[in-house]
């Protein structure tokens, strides 16, 4: 039964100890830690008004179904009571330094995600505290200590399991998935868990009769590949709770952006204009939360007969903020109009981004797919 806790018990030589930490609506969690009125209260923050999105929500707002990167519109519908703040960047960003800096005191080995989520390869155990699991109480104890916030985090001998295990028992919460207890911990997750299987996948999946880790352990590796291309060699060693990649601390971010796939395909001008400044919002929004900085902004459509163009503008400098992003956004739009079928997904990219080591990788993740929204 999960999760195991126990520091003492022995951990298996020549594997990693990765940790996943991942703070707790930590947006809307800073709001309630600095207006102690809002605690207890369905807060979400973001745009209130307008074509605003969610971006991040608390726990008392996820009950009623809020999530982030929902238009606010329906949020308000969902929840009356909502209480919007704005996002404070720069509040949200000084507090990821503290926490970083916690990290830090135990490995260099911190791959951050965004500001409040990152993988700690702690196999170098410099603090002599025994095990990953104690290193993870710890960290999450002075995480509290130091910033009033609480983490939760996964213990795991890669990085795949441990962000699964992060995830298992927030809030406030530590999961442990020791060596031997991938496979079967996954067996046991609907596919929608795996990074990377947004709501689309997920439905593919399920009309080939793929609804859990054991299902998608039961195909081989040749009727993945029939189905899913290129992604058929993660989803396979996914499923046998298999993941080879190392924290990377200095890994360059490639791009942040967003992209919606439409329910049926769309032509109407006014619908593409509306549709394109909710995308804007969103992917602003992830932008910001990853402290990333890029000059070219890029554009994807794709037809109904699945033909896919992208147009891209780059700018000398680094795109200043979202009024710019926003411009050049819809720059690229209004220069293909009128346009010559109906689409069926629109996409908006940063790219060409600065190599900030506190801006590094991008997850995808996150309260959702980074590439759909």
């Amino acid at each position: 039964m999960y999760p195991h806790d126990n520091p003492d018990e022995d951990e298996a030589e020549g594997l990693r100890k990765i940790i996943h930490v991942d703070m707790d609506a930590f947006f809307a969690s800073v709001e309630q830690r600095d207006d102690p009125s809002l605690r207890g209260k369905p807060v979400a923050v973001g745009g209130a008004s307008g074509r605003g999105v969610v971006a991040a929500a608390s726990y008392e707002a996820r009950v009623f179904g809020v999530r982030s990167a929902m238009p606010s519109s329906r949020a308000l519908r969902l929840c009356p009571d909502l209480i919007f703040r704005k996002s404070r960047f720069d509040v949200y960003r000084a507090v990821s330094q503290q926490i970083r800096a916690i990290f830090l005191d135990y490995t260099p080995q911190v791959e951050p995600l965004s500001l409040d989520e990152a993988y700690l390869d702690v196999t170098e155990d410099r603090k002599g505290l025994g095990s990953a699991t104690r290193i993870a109480q710890e960290i999450r104890a002075r995480i509290k200590a130091d910033t009033g916030l609480t983490a939760s985090a996964g213990v795991s001998y890669n990085k795949f399991l441990a962000k699964l295990a992060s995830d298992q028992n927030k809030p406030d919460g530590l999961c442990v998935i020791r060596p031997g207890e991938g496979a079967a911990f996954v067996a046991t997750l609907p596919v929608r868990r795996f990074h990377g299987v947004g709501p689309r996948g997920a439905e593919k999946m399920a009309k080939l009769g793929i609804a859990t880790g054991a299902d998608l352990a039961a195909k081989d590796l040749a009727f993945l590949r029939m189905h899913f291309g290129s992604f058929a060699e993660y989803l396979f060693r996914a499923a046998r709770g298999v993941d080879l990649r190392q924290v990377r601390p200095d890994r360059p971010r490639k791009s942040v952006g967003g992209e919606r796939t439409f329910a049926e395909n769309i032509k109407d001008l006014a619908q593409l204009r509306d549709t394109l400044e909710t995308i804007i919002e969103t992917v602003w929004e992830r932008i910001a939360r990853a402290d990333a900085r890029g000059r070219t902004v890029t554009l994807k459509l794709r037809y109904a007969d699945f033909t896919t163009i992208t147009r891209a503008r780059s700018v000398h400098q680094w795109v200043a903020d979202k009024a710019e992003f926003a411009a050049l956004g819809r720059a690229l739009l209004e220069d293909l109009l009128p346009l010559p079928q109906p689409i069926r997904l629109m996409g908006l990219t940063l790219s060409a981004l600065e190599q900030d080591a506190k801006a590094s990788p991008a997850r995808a993740e996150k309260d959702g797919q980074l590439s759909l929204l």
